[in-house]
């Protein structure tokens, strides 16, 4: 039986020339019919093909066999490169506190990566077993101090993975960004068990993770939630205008919208200028100091060619 109606669908996994798609009506599955689908010719040529994490309509709906055709794409709300995943609503920066050790230099960098995307943004802290209680203790309260209270994980507690997968079912669809090694793969084979991804140790030579993933698949938690399976991250360089820096650190944006009568001039950029109202004293400023110089010296540069 076929349906030439159009429906709403969302694409779970892209291979060649075909996509897995789960039809949907208003953002709710019906009976949890996943489609296997090809694009018009018409999309095959834009340079805003088609990945997954995409809303597409579909037609030529055929209910027996499974099959359909996408007709066109629904604009996107946010695109990540690398891998190419669209839609996200929710980025858990993932980082073990042991085995690789934790470094605060790639955890600020990828937390400010994710808010660039403009996405709900959590800190993740995994391998929480390796350390204290009273280290681990230590870690919140400096990450609280950067604007975030991290979830942490330990996963020989069972209340801790059940408060991490309570907390995925309420979102849209989440992503675990994070280096290779910090468990990632180990996390989603449990949160999804038929998964089974292959999981690698850490190199004792380079500290790092291999990476094991290969594909990048949406996994269905419930009617309304999806987490990102994806083969690892490779972050090109963002280059921000300087006046954007500041909403990037929670540390500083929090204090903008707090402080009622604001810095005297509108385009403080919170180092030198008179008037500063922000409160530099705070764990991350010399890193924040550094992006603002960085993105000034660009823009002469830029001037100058």
């Amino acid at each position: 039986m076929s349906s030439h109606s159009s429906k709403k669908g969302l694409v779970t996994k892209k291979f060649n020339e075909f996509f897995y798609v789960d039809v949907k009506d208003n953002f709710k599955l019906l009976d949890k019919k996943r489609f296997l689908c090809k694009s018009r010719k018409s999309l095959r040529f834009k340079s805003d093909f088609i990945f997954v994490g995409d809303e597409v309509n579909i037609s030529q709906i055929n209910c027996a066999e499974r099959t359909a055709i996408i007709d066109n794409l629904i604009s996107r709300k946010n695109f990540l490169e690398r891998p190419a995943v669209a839609n996200i609503s929710d980025i858990y920066v993932t980082f073990s506190v042991e085995e690789p050790k934790l470094d605060f230099s790639q955890v600020s960098k990828l937390l400010i990566h994710a808010e660039y995307l403009n996405v709900n943004t959590s800190l993740l802290l995994t391998k929480c077993d390796l350390i204290t209680d009273n280290l681990r203790n230590v870690l919140i309260e400096k990450f609280k101090g950067w604007g975030y209270h991290p979830k942490t994980l330990n996963l020989e507690k069972s209340s801790d993975f059940q408060s991490l997968i309570n907390d995925l079912k309420t979102k849209k669809c989440s992503i675990l960004m994070g280096p290779s090694g910090v468990g990632k793969t180990t996390l989603l084979n449990r949160i999804i068990p038929n998964l089974q991804n292959p999981t690698a140790s850490v190199s004792f030579k380079i500290k790092r993770g291999k990476n094991t993933t290969r594909n990048v698949e949406l996994f269905s938690l419930n009617k309304d939630s999806y987490i990102v399976d994806t083969p690892g991250f490779n972050l090109n360089k963002i280059e921000i205008a300087s006046k954007y820096i500041a909403l990037l650190f929670p540390e500083i944006s929090n204090q903008i919208k707090q402080n009622q009568f604001g810095c005297k001039f509108n385009d403080c950029l919170h180092i030198d200028e008179p008037g500063c109202q922000i409160n530099k004293n705070f764990d991350r400023y010399k890193y924040y100091r550094k992006l603002i110089i960085e993105a000034k010296n660009r823009n002469y540069q830029n001037l100058g060619d």
